[in-house]
C-alpha cells in the first residue's frame, strides 16, 4: 500500500531516520484509544546533534533545524506505532521547550520550525494547538525538545 504521507516527506527532500531509542526510563509513545502520546524528542540524528543555549551557544537558525529533526524523529516513531503515516487523523498538540538564555524571548520562532514542517507534510491534519516555552536546561544540553499528541485511525 502506498504511504502518501511518506511520499510527501520524500518530495520535500527529507527522509525518516531510524526510530531513536529512549535515553532514560520511558517509552517513545503510549497509545490510549485513538490518541498517541509521544515522549519528548531530541534534535539528534546520527552524528548530528543540535546543542546549547539559544542564542548564545546555538543560533536560532540551528535551533529551528533541530526542531525539524525532532519532527522527523517523532514521525518515525508514529510510523513504527501505527504502520503508516497515512493513519494520522490529526496532530492534536505540540509542546516545545527551548534551552534558552534568560533574556531570549524567541521561543515561538524556534518551535515554528516544527509546526511549519507538520503543516507542510500533513496540510490541515498538521495544524495543532501548541506551547512554546524557554527552559533553564534540557537533557543532554540539547537546544530544543518537543513532544506531540496525535489522533490516529
Amino acid at each position: 500500500m502506498q504511504d502518501d504521507t511518506l511520499a510527501k516527506i520524500e518530495s520535500l527532500g527529507l527522509s525518516l531516520p531510524e526510530v531513536p531509542a529512549p535515553v532514560a526510563a520511558y517509552v517513545n509513545y503510549v497509545r490510549s484509544g485513538n490518541l498517541l502520546f509521544l515522549s519528548g524528542g531530541l534534535p539528534i540524528d546520527g552524528e548530528t546533534k543540535i546543542l546549547g543555549k539559544v542564542p548564545s551557544a546555538c543560533s536560532v537558525e540551528d535551533a529551528v533545524k533541530g526542531a525539524r529533526i525532532i519532527i522527523l524523529n517523532r514521525l518515525a516513531v508514529i510510523k513504527e506505532a501505527i504502520g503508516s503515516l497515512d493513519n494520522v487523523v490529526q496532530v492534536v498538540s505540540l509542546n516545545g521547550f527551548v534551552n534558552s538564555d534568560p533574556d531570549f524571548y524567541g521561543h515561538p520562532v524556534v518551535v515554528n520550525g516544527a509546526s511549519e514542517l507538520l503543516v507542510e507534510i500533513f496540510g490541515e491534519r498538521g495544524k495543532h494547538s501548541r506551547t512554546a516555552l524557554g527552559a533553564a536546561a534540557l537533557p543532554l544540553n540539547v537546544a530544543v525538545e518537543i513532544n506531540l499528541t496525535v489522533e490516529v485511525k
